[in-house]
Formats: C-alpha cells, structure tokens, sequence
C-alpha cells in the first residue's frame, strides 16, 4: 500500500507568496503526494489576549500575542487560488487545513477532496460537526488527546455521516520539536485495534527516522513540515525538514512500502534462490577416502558448495561405505 505523504508547508511561507510558491516545488521536487498550508482567519480561531506557546515565543519572541502572530501568515482566497495553480502546474496535489467554517467552506469550494482536522480542533464540536457535513473524507490529528478524546471526536464524525472507514487518525506530538522520549509510537497501534480506523502519524521531531518507522508500523499517512531553511524566522521552520532532507525521507518511505509489502511467509525470495548453492554446504571428503572405507567424523566434512549432499543427512551417510574412491575436498556420492 503506498503511503500518502504530506508536505506541511502550514505557515513556513512566512506571509510571503514567492516563498509559498517555493514551498510548492520544494515539495514536488522531493517526491511529496500533497503540499498542505494552513488557511485560516487569525480573528475567529484566537482571542486577542490569548498566548503564544512556549515554542512560539523562542521562534518568535515575546512582543506580540498569538492572534497578531499568525494574522501576519493568513492567506487570502487569491493567494489560495495561486497556490492551486502553482500546484497544478508542478504536479502536486494541493492541500490546506481549515481551521474555522469559513476557511473549511473556501478550501470544499476550492475543491479540496479531504479535510484535515488539525490537532487544537479534535475537540471543537461544532468545528467537528461542520466538517461532518462536508461529506468527505477525514484525517484526523490527534496531538495533545487521549484516547477518549480520539474516540468522541470519531463519534460526532460518524453522527454526522462520515464512515468510520473513511476516517484516518494520525497519532501526533504538538511540542516542536517533539524530544523522542515523548513519542509513544505504538500508541499509533494502538489507535488503531480500538477504534478500527486507519492510522498514520504526524511528526514533530527533528530528522527523519520516526516517519520511517511508522510506516513500518503501519502508517497510511505521513505528515512532516517542510522549510525551505530551518533558519528562517518564524513559528515552524525550527522543526521542519529541508528539501533534501525531506527527498530522503520521501525515498526511504518508498523503500519500507516494498519492505513490508511481503505475505509474511518465509521462503526463498527470487532474487536470493541462486545463491544458495553458493553459500550453502554439502558433505565433502575430509581426506582421501578409499573405495570400501566406510564414511565417519574422521573423513568426512561439511564444506561449501551447496550442490551435493546436504550436511542435513549427515546421520545417513555415517556408516555406509564408499562406493569408490574420493579424493580430499570431493563432494560425497552415495
């Protein structure tokens, strides 16, 4: 099953659209499926005294609130028009998270063909319930929850006509960057024997090694933020892969799908079968064996190559009697 993997771009455009556009081949060029901003209107999803994170605050310092923060990295519908063209046109396919109705509305219009409830928002129920009756459908992103908080989130999705079989639930870390010690992967596992949903995982760590292994965990979808330069001023890039970086990550996805892709069944795979004759043994003469003499520790061994006798029958050929004469090292004939 191939993995769908997801650039979040979110808001390391900084405001400024060249860079967006930017972000957009970064993310083609890599081998991404979807490059996803963030598309929101900073006045309805924050309140004018609420505070930054503390990760926030080093990226970014301490002068100026949350809502004056990301209102300086909204992005209107022309710059979301220009990014679906720029998209079309470096063939990858657009995404963005709503993060309130109106942005949800312009993103369906904008003919988007999943919606991504972002991890603040799995406990926003008339958000929840609004993007329920979008029809499409959902991952689900779930940093800072628990699993009751996972399971009403699927159920208001479900009441409101979403299958569960529809439904993609992304274990997820919200501290950038996530210390490794904070990660609890198998909770993506474990997500998923309880709810029954398939799972991925949204990562916040530095590097690349823990979206590998969740897809040999299972993953589905892979979510990790890309910059252009991890040292540009703002909230995200600190956390974020750079576009070789993330290219390696995209190659060695592929690399595990194939890995994992077997029936589970040990055999020969093809490609090793002519081998075996190479690197397998057969029983040989330890010494020159006289025609009568009968066969024993003292003149018989095992050596490679594999075309003769199995060592495996080594209890059969004790005690019989050569045939003929074999010199040192020839394979054994019964």
């Amino acid at each position: 099953m191939k993995t769908l993997i997801i650039a979040e771009a979110g808001v390391n455009h900084n405001g400024d659209m060249a860079l967006a556009r930017r972000l957009v081949r970064a993310a083609a060029d890599a081998g991404a499926d979807m490059v996803k901003f963030q598309t929101f209107q900073a006045s309805k999803i924050t309140a004018a005294h609420a505070p930054k994170a503390d990760y926030q605050k080093e990226t970014t310092g301490t002068g100026e609130s949350q809502q004056e923060m990301i209102a300086r990295l909204e992005l209107s519908r022309a710059d979301h028009d220009m990014l679906v063209a720029e998209c079309a046109d470096a063939g990858i396919h657009f995404f963005s998270t709503g993060f309130d109705e109106d942005s949800l509305d312009m993103l369906v219009e904008l003919g988007i063909d999943r919606i991504k409830v972002p991890s603040g928002e799995i406990t926003n129920l008339p958000l929840l319930r609004h993007i329920a009756g979008k029809g499409l459908p959902v991952i689900l992103s779930t940093g800072m929850a628990d699993m009751a908080d996972i399971e009403a989130a699927i159920g208001v999705l479900e009441v409101g006509g979403v299958q569960r079989a529809r439904i993609t639930v992304l274990h997820c870390n919200t501290e950038y960057p996530t210390p490794m010690r904070d990660v609890n992967l198998p909770a993506m596992r474990n997500i998923a024997a309880a709810f029954g949903v398939e799972v991925g995982y949204s990562d916040h760590t530095m590097g690349i090694e823990l979206p590998i292994a969740a897809v040999a965990l299972g993953a589905t979808v892979i979510e990790k933020h890309l910059t252009l330069d991890r040292n540009l001023p703002g909230p995200d890039h600190r956390a974020s892969l750079e576009p070789g970086e993330f290219a390696h990550m995209v190659r060695a996805i592929r690399n595990i799908e194939q890995a994992v892709a077997g029936d589970g069944i040990k055999r020969p795979s093809p490609s090793e079968a002519k081998n075996r004759a190479i690197a397998r043994k057969s029983l040989v003469a330890a010494r020159a064996i006289a025609a009568g003499e009968a066969f024993g520790a003292d003149n018989l061994t095992a050596k490679r190559p594999g075309t003769g006798i199995s060592p495996m029958r080594w209890d059969e050929v004790v005690g019989r009697t050569a045939h003929r004469a074999f010199a040192a090292d020839e394979l054994i004939e019964l």
